[in-house]
């Protein structure tokens, strides 16, 4: 198992900085990571809710009210996972047991 650590930058001391710094840069790329799976996870649900929402009967081309219903329901949909995040991120930050 001592080479978990070395997998991800942690293991013993040597080449590549510090053990905080490791820390550090390994905090950074989960957070990359965190981002991307948020992206992906808010197209999969703008897809799946606004679809549904907007395109009834799905044909080869999207009508001019499938197109601004879909436009719409994306913004609403991106205002409030914004929303969301935001008050997510700041009760997190305010939460003195998560320190």
């Amino acid at each position: 198992m001592e080479n978990v650590g070395g997998m991800f930058g942690l293991g013993g001391s040597g080449a590549g900085g510090s053990s905080e710094e490791r820390k550090k840069a390994l905090m950074r790329e989960i957070q990359q990571q965190q981002s991307i799976e948020n992206a992906r996870t808010l197209i999969e649900k703008i897809n799946e809710n606004c679809f549904e929402k907007c395109i009834p009967k799905p044909g080869s081309s999207l009508s001019s009210g499938e197109t601004t219903c879909l436009t719409n329901c994306m913004q609403k949909y991106m205002n409030a996972w914004n929303t969301v995040s935001t008050a997510y991120i700041q009760r997190i930050k305010s939460d003195p047991s998560s320190n």
